[in-house]
């Protein structure tokens, strides 16, 4: 509309810096071009803004989102890592705002107690290390749909509200100046998003449960008429569940009957990706024609980053195909476009794990993601039956295939110690990086394996298939992905951040062994039997025995890989409590280097604590030939 343009015109005149940081943001252009972005940091849907993603643009000012009511489509708005001042923004012209993303800014101030009143569509709220003050604005606990609320890092102060929204999986307080007992509802949080308040009491922490003090008449009459409320309540609700059960089932009823034809039709058309398959698995390469998708909503790429070369569904489906590989999740295809660019098209059947509207708010989280460590995700393709994830191609292929089948078509059959070195520090830098862009996410990789890392020219590793838990099917999830796999899902059914440690320990473990690790192929193991092999061989004493006998390079290494060997082992212990935090096991890392002429010996702790052996470069020769 004509206004759209005006409005958001009007909002970059109230920032400093944006004249550099919004060049294309200009009067005359219109910001949408269909669903295809026009201007740098909107984001599209159907011709209309549905959001703005101004992240780290060196932004400054203060935020007047006045201007920006008159964008009726606007869900989405993140403003994360500028130089942001003053207080909180008035969010009342912005009332159907779904996310709102504030992280590392410099706001600052008491928020208004009601500041989230107008926000009943709310699922998302990301304010942390800024330096707001006062108390948690109460307005939260009546934001009906609430799933994320990141708080940490600020000066806030008094007690936590009790939230009680179902929905809600992440609350995180820590480092503020909260106080007071945490609320039953958020008692099954983990117990890091509270830490660093000094005053906070009760569970998850681990402290002194909370002093409870004998209720006043007052407060016990006051408590007595919650009560009798919340049972008049409860009556009328469930009257109104059960009316609604009947609606319900007279209108499938109704539903059935009509829809057997469309149903029918469903049955017999196969859908794009399916044709997509078949026809690259035909032949190794191939042609693959097809029509245009009727529906042109589920008829288009969806681009979540800029990108240089832009292409749609129908570009990929007409391109020179290969096919890759088939996995635990779906099949992956190398398309080579007409200017040939080549992309890789993975898809996925079992990745119903939330709506679409969260599938499309975590894709485009994914798309802000930006590290030399990661493959960038390019672009989706949305169905409810199965989903297309676009990503560019790396022709050295993964990790796993240089380590047990070496390079295809080259001299090079091994990689020497340095490159392997290498390798291991780039996982780690693209997973610390994974673990501070997405706190809310348990295991924010999920599937860390020698196959989802790709290697580009100069052999540094790329992370690929990485937070993917959220939006995945929980039961497939937990038979096909890593994480799940540790020892304290296998034992016990849950996963923790640090299943990721564990999952990197593995990956160490096989980088420096040569070995492919069976939890990999059966489902029902932890992996240990990797770890504890390992274990075993250093008890024995022979410990050059571990290595791979094809790595290259180890002349006065012998030390460093030791040491990188013992890191592996640490990561992999089966008592999380004791498993390393993935800083600690970064900065181990990152300590390593090739020892040129260095001859010191390396040294070895067992899980118990007790030095297994003392290895000099002698010994570990002799063990390597014995």
């Amino acid at each position: 509309s004509r206004r759209t343009p005006t409005s958001l015109l009007q909002f970059k005149a109230t920032l400093s810096g944006a004249d550099k940081a919004l060049p294309d943001w200009l009067p005359g252009s219109a910001p949408c071009i269909e669903s295809r972005s026009n201007w740098t940091g909107v984001i599209c849907e159907g011709g209309n803004v549905y959001g703005l993603q101004l992240e780290n643009m060196k932004l400054s000012g203060t935020l007047d989102f006045d201007p920006l009511g008159a964008l009726g489509g606007l869900r989405t708005l993140s403003f994360a890592d500028n130089d942001l001042v003053g207080l909180m923004p008035s969010l009342d012209k912005v009332g159907a705002l779904k996310a709102l993303y504030l992280t590392r800014n410099k706001l600052s101030g008491v928020i208004p107690d009601q500041a989230f009143s107008v926000t009943m569509s709310l699922k998302k709220v990301h304010l942390s290390e800024n330096r707001f003050s006062g108390p948690i604005p109460s307005s939260l606990v009546d934001v009906p749909k609430l799933l994320e609320v990141v708080l940490d890092g600020n000066e806030f102060s008094g007690a936590i509200p009790d939230l009680r929204q179902p929905g809600l999986k992440l609350f995180n307080v820590s480092d503020n100046n909260l106080e007071g007992p945490i609320p039953v509802s958020l008692s099954q949080m983990d117990a890091s998003f509270f830490a660093g308040n000094k005053g906070l009491c009760g569970a998850p922490l681990n402290n002194d449960p909370c002093n409870t003090t004998k209720l006043t008449p007052a407060e016990a009459s006051h408590k007595s008429k919650k009560v009798s409320t919340s049972l008049v309540v409860a009556i009328v609700v469930i009257a109104i569940i059960v009316a609604l059960g009947l609606i319900v089932i007279f209108c499938i009823k109704r539903r059935r009957h009509r829809s057997v034809s469309s149903k029918q039709l469903h049955r017999v058309e196969p859908t794009d990706a399916d044709k997509l398959e078949q026809g690259v698995s035909q032949t190794q390469h191939s042609s693959v024609a097809m029509k245009s998708p009727k529906d042109a909503e589920h008829g288009k790429l969806v681009f979540v980053r800029e990108v240089g070369v832009r292409f749609q569904l129908q570009d990929l489906l007409k391109a020179s195909a290969e096919v890759l590989g088939s996995g635990n999740f779906g099949s992956s295809y190398k398309a080579v476009l007409v200017n040939n660019h080549a992309v890789v098209v993975k898809r996925f059947r079992e990745m119903n794990g939330v709506g679409r509207e969260d599938f499309q708010e975590h894709m485009r989280r994914l798309g802000r993601l930006s590290h030399p460590n990661l493959l960038p995700l390019l672009s989706y393709y949305y169905r409810r039956e199965e989903k297309l994830l676009v990503t560019d191609y790396f022709p050295n292929g993964s990790l796993a295939h240089l380590l047990h089948h070496g390079m295809h078509g080259s001299n090079i059959t091994s990689l020497d110690w340095d490159t392997r070195l290498k390798i291991v520090k780039g996982v780690g830098r693209g997973l610390a990086y994974l673990y501070d862009e997405l706190p809310m996410i348990d295991v924010p990789h999920g599937h860390l394996k020698s196959s989802n890392v790709l290697l580009d020219e100069n052999y540094e590793p790329v992370l690929t298939d990485y937070a993917l838990v959220p939006v995945m099917n929980k039961s497939h999830a937990t038979q096909v992905m890593v994480a799940f796999k540790s020892p304290e899902f296998t034992e016990y059914g849950r996963t923790s951040r640090k299943s990721d440690v564990w999952s990197f320990g593995i990956l160490i473990l096989e980088i420096l062994t040569g070995k492919f690790p069976a939890n990999y192929l059966r489902p029902d193991k932890s992996g240990a039997d990797l770890a504890s092999w390992v274990n075993s061989v250093v008890r024995e004493e022979w410990t050059g025995e571990v290595f791979d006998p094809e790595m290259k390079g180890t002349e006065h290494c012998e030390g460093e890989m030791l040491k990188l060997l013992k890191i592996g082992l640490d990561c992999c212990e089966r008592d999380v409590e004791k498993r390393l935090e993935l800083k600690q096991v970064l900065a181990k890392i990152e300590e390593l280097r090739v020892m040129e002429g260095d001859e010191e010996a390396g040294s070895y702790v067992s899980e118990e604590g007790v030095s297994s052996k003392t290895v000099t470069e002698n010994e570990f020769s002799f063990s390597r030939t014995h």
